[in-house]
This record gives structure tokens, sequence and C-alpha cells, in this order.
């Protein structure tokens, strides 16, 4: 029956027109006047008969009538939607109720009318709060009309300010959404009562679902940091609850990212320790005025090698790339620079593994000095892929460095790391193999000068911890850790990459022709657990754990990866001679012989031709000192 009437009285109020809705509203408050004018007069005269008081106010009444109806006309109030009738809409009724008394107060003068002051004052009061009265209670019975036979649906809003006000406002209205509670983060509001709401603490979220019935929850908090946002959201919806987050203004306008990237945290932040300076003696004569070739140079440490490089100012700078959107990304970049000027710039798009096109590279562009930095560097994907790690880190190397041999290049600089000194992965082992290929052409060499640079992390290399734990944080965490106690070297992109071109100078100034293994030194190494707490707090947040529950942002320890070490090693052998830059030491270690090298070669490449990623572990775990890589025996390889 209910859900009958309901039906009826809504397509009665559906077929009405907008201008039949304005003439009603119209009217109403033409009788409203009428009202408040009679009634004044009663509380004036209370005494006086009925048909005495309405002769006496007849003239007040037609007057309070006609200038209410063209009023309310004028100033459009009944334009103003039900919904949409608060503020501007009470100041409007104020004014047309003044616009009636100042109506009476004319015809008083001129006509002795007896209604005093106080009765036109009373008069004004009466009409103004009867216009609001009426229009709540019209608004209140239509939404009470459209919920009968609906499914009202209790909310909550996470934020008690003017977002979370105004949100509330906006919902007061809505036939099918009632706001039953508040939560704010800040003590100064729990407790207070908001638009006829409660302003609860989140610790109290549990209580108020259970006793509204809550499903949804509705973040209106748009100017609290994004991390903050994804922990409280993370928190929600691990209650079994749907949020709906609302945007702020700038967000709409597209300018929220513009604000957030103004004070970027540069990565060397993070060392706890003052960046290498004085990075840059007179190394020109090293690079000036030559063809350079940087292989991988669409990779972290490969484009601040290019970019660097353009301050030594080479002939030719060759980008050799085998991804495609790398090298566009690092040839625009370059292009872009104005030290670029009268350096010939040359993208190539190829694999090191491919030996006519690298031998016909070099060749035509006449390469004085190799920086080979290409390389698949990522522990699990190579772990996961050990056939392609070979053939790139190895295979590739073997190739290069052979080019550059034949074609008399002057200088080649291997890009190494600490995860080649006892290895324990895939990735490691490729570059020990990598860096005994050059120790073998060194060997080889008369003319070209073969040198390795080994050196530990860089920060906010691509797979590195500081750009996943950036993107972490900005998600609102966790911040993931493969164990409480691993530790890594770190240095910058930018002293990597500036010590790597020094080295490459010295191994000329020495004159030597033995395969310089030169380390880089890289401090003390840091805590993985200690980078992630002071990134987190630089951000601006807290470390989330048993002591601080509280906290915004939690760690969380996931185990090592496959091939991953706790720790991290520069050298295989002890003992380190100086050179005549502070921070860069050269290593004294034993390579492959000739013949072992050979050998590892021939059954590296017969175990890539038929795709036996186990015979390649046999050969590297028979070559490779102190690698613990997973064990194949022999008899499963053959």
């Amino acid at each position: 029956m209910a859900n009958r009437m309901s039906g009826l009285l809504l397509n009665i109020v559906g077929r009405l027109s907008r201008y039949q809705k304005q003439s009603i509203l119209l009217m109403v408050d033409v009788a409203l006047s009428q009202i408040a004018l009679i009634v004044a007069y009663l509380f004036i005269f209370p005494s006086a008969a009925l048909s005495a008081l309405l002769q006496m106010a007849a003239p007040g009444l037609l007057t309070v009538a006609v200038i209410t109806a063209v009023g309310s006309l004028a100033l459009e109030i009944p334009k103003i939607k039900l919904k949409a009738y608060e503020a501007l809409g009470a100041i409007k009724t104020s004014a047309l109720a003044v616009m009636a008394a100042i109506g009476l107060l004319v015809l008083r003068a001129t006509l002795g009318q007896s209604l005093p002051i106080s009765g036109i004052l009373l008069f004004v009061l009466i009409f103004i709060v009867e216009m609001i009265i009426a229009r709540f209670v019209m608004l209140n019975l239509l939404l009470a009309i459209l919920r009968l036979g609906k499914i009202r649906r209790n909310v909550v809003i996470y934020g008690a300010g003017n977002t979370g006000t105004q949100l509330a406002s906006a919902l007061k209205s809505h036939e099918s959404i009632r706001v039953v509670a508040f939560i704010d983060d800040s003590e100064k509001v729990q407790g207070m009562t908001v638009l006829g709401v409660m302003v609860y603490p989140p610790s109290q979220l549990d209580r108020i679902v259970t006793k509204y019935d809550v499903e949804r929850v509705l973040l209106a908090m748009p100017s609290t940091p994004a991390a903050r946002q994804a922990a409280i959201v993370r928190d929600i919806v691990a209650k079994g609850l749907d949020v709906h987050s609302l945007p702020s203004f700038a967000q709409l306008i597209g300018t929220a990212t513009l604000v957030e990237a103004l004070e970027p945290v540069a990565a060397g932040a993070f060392l706890g320790r003052a960046p290498v300076s004085n990075l840059h003696p007179e190394t020109d004569n090293a690079y000036r005025g030559r063809s350079v070739m940087v292989t991988g140079a669409g990779g972290s440490v490969g484009a601040e090698l290019c970019r660097q490089l353009l301050r030594y100012r080479p002939a030719k700078l060759i980008l050799f790339e085998m991804s495609e959107i790398a090298l566009y990304t690092i040839e625009r970049e370059l292009v872009g620079r104005p030290e670029v000027q009268g350096i010939e710039l040359v993208p190539v798009l190829a694999s090191v593994t491919e030996a006519r096109f690298v031998r016909a590279v070099i060749a035509q562009h006449s390469v004085d000095v190799i920086l080979h930095s290409a390389a698949y560097k990522h522990v699990p994907l190579v772990e996961a892929n050990p056939i392609s790690g070979v053939v790139n880190n190895v295979l590739g190397t073997r190739t290069l460095a052979e080019a550059a041999l034949e074609a008399g290049v002057s200088r080649f600089i291997l890009i190494s790391t600490d995860k080649a000194v006892r290895p324990t992965n895939i990735m490691g082992a490729s570059k020990r193999m990598a860096e005994f290929v050059v120790q073998d052409m060194a060997r080889r060499s008369e003319h070209t000068d073969f040198s390795i640079v080994r050196f530990g992390n860089v920060l906010g290399s691509s797979g590195s911890v500081v750009p996943l734990f950036k993107e972490q944080i900005a998600k609102g965490g966790p911040v993931t850790l493969t164990h409480e106690d691993v530790t890594r070297y770190f240095m910058t992109i930018a002293e990597a990459a500036s010590l790597v071109l020094i080295a490459g100078a010295l191994s000329v100034q020495r004159g030597a022709h033995e395969g310089d293994l030169f380390v880089l030194d890289m401090g003390k190494p840091i805590r993985i657990r200690d980078l992630a707490e002071r990134m987190i707090k630089s951000a601006g947040f807290t470390v989330k754990g048993p002591d601080s529950p509280d906290g915004d942002i939690e760690i969380v320890v996931i185990g090592l990866r496959p091939g991953e070490k706790l720790h991290e090693e520069l050298l295989i052998e002890p003992g380190m001679l100086t050179t005549p830059h502070e921070k860069i030491l050269r290593a004294q270690e034993r390579g492959l012989s000739s013949i072992e090298m050979a050998s590892a070669l021939r059954a590296l490449r017969s175990a890539v031709a038929v795709g036996d990623a186990d015979a390649a572990r046999v050969v590297i775990d028979t070559y490779v000192e102190g690698y613990r890589g997973p064990k194949v025996s022999a008899e499963k390889s053959a």
C-alpha cells in the first residue's frame, strides 16, 4: 500500500513541469505571507473579533500578497530547488520579508493602519520562519516518498574537515544515503557534532560499522598525503568495507601532481654519508675529441655515463642500446642539452651479441673508447632465464671485446658489479665470467687497454630498492624487505659514472695492458632496513610496527629471493693497491688461463646452442670461484 501510494505521488510530482512547480511554490509563499500577517494581528490584538480583525488587516493583506508575489519572482525564490535551499534561500527569504515590511510601513504612514512597529517586526520573523520550515517540510516529505520501498545505505565519512562537511551537507538531501558518523584522526574534532553527526576516532570504526550496518566509507581528506590515504584505505578494505575517495579541487583541475613534485628528495640523501666530491680530475685526454661508444646507453648507469661524457667533449658519442624505448629516451634527452653542441650523437639499436653488426659499427665510426655497460642485471629475472643471462653478459662481452681487439680500439672498460664476488646467482656469476673474458683479452692485446670497474648498487637505478621503496611508500605501503639484516654497498649513479670515467683514464696513464680490475670505494655497507626507515621518515611518515601500531607505513619481511645474498662483497682476494684517486682502488685477482677460458666459452656455447640451463650452471660452477647457486651434477647436464 505504501509503495503504491508513493508511486502515485511520485507520478503526480513527476508530471509537473518546472513552471508548474515554481508556480506552486509562489502560491505557497503568498499564502504564508497572509498567515504571517494574520498571526501578527492576532498577537497584537488578541481580543478583537475575527471579522473586525480581517477588515482591519485587509489593506495590509493585499499589500503583502502583491509585494510577496512580485518580490519572490524578482528574487527568483521559486526557482531555488528544495534540496539547494540553504544560506542563499534564507537570505533571499529575509530580503522578501523586509520588502513586505517596508510595504506595511508605507501603508501605515499613508492610511494610518493600526498595526504597530512591533507587529510588523513580528510579521517579518514569522514570515521568514514559515518559509524556511515550509521548504524543510516539503523537502523531507518528498524524500520520504522517494525512500518508500527503497533500501537506504548508511555510510561513514572519513575526514571531518571542510571537504567532509561539504560532502555530508550534500548527502543530507539524498534519498538513499544516510551519513551516520564521521571518522577523523585529529583529536581536536573527535567528540564534536558536525551537521548533527558525531565525529569518532578511527578506533571506533568497527563498532559504528556493526551498529549501523555500514558497508561503505567515503574518504574526504584530499589534502592528506597520498601515502597516508592509501594506508587508511588498506585498513578499511581489510575490514570488508567499500571505500570511495573524494578528490581535491587541485586533483580535479590537474595541479596535484605538480604540487607533489615541487621538492623531490635526492637519492643521495639516503646514503648516510656525504656524497663523493672532487670527482673530475683532468681526464680530458682520455675522451676529448675521440669517438666513444657506450653500450647499454639507455640504462641507468649507461645513460649517466653519456651525460657526463658530454663534459669531456668527445668528437662522437655512439649510443649503443638494444631497447628501442630506452635508446629513444636517452637520445631525446641528450639532444636537448646545450653542451651537446659540436658532438655527433649516433643512436645504434642493436645487441652486443650480434658480432657482424658490432664490428661494422666499430669500424664505421672509428671507435676509440668502449664503455661496456650493457648487461642483464636483475637478479631474479636472470635466475629465471639463465641462458639469456649467459648469452648477453658473457658471450656478448666476448663478442664486443674481440671486435674491439680486432679493430684496434684504444680502451675497453667493462662495468662490473659486486655481485660477481663469490656469487650465489646466475647474474653475478655471468658478470664474473665477463670479467674473466676481459682479463683474457687483455693478455692477448698489444694495443687495446682492457680494464674492469667493479662497484656495488647505485641508488635510483632501475630495479634498485630506492625507486621500489618510493613507489611502495607512495601507495601507503607496505615496504617489502627481503631480510632484517640484509646489507648492500651504495653509491649514487652520478658518483659511480664519474669514477668509471676516471678509472678508464687512470688505466691509460699507467700504460698497462694487464686487464686492471678497479674497485670503487663505496664506504661502509648500508643496512637496507635503515634505508627503508630513512625513506619513510623523509616522506613525512612514521614506521608502523609492534612498538608503533599507529604508524603510517609498515615494513614487511618477505624473505631473500632466489640467488640473493645477505651481504655483498667487493673483493675475492684480500689486498688492494692504491691509485692516483683516493676513491679508486686496484685489486689483484687471479683470472682463468687462456686454455680454461677457451674451454669455458666452448662449453657455454654448447649449452646455449641446445638451451641447456643445467649445463650452463655446471660450467659456471666449475670456473667461477665461490659460486653457491643450485648444484647440478655433470651426469645430469650430460
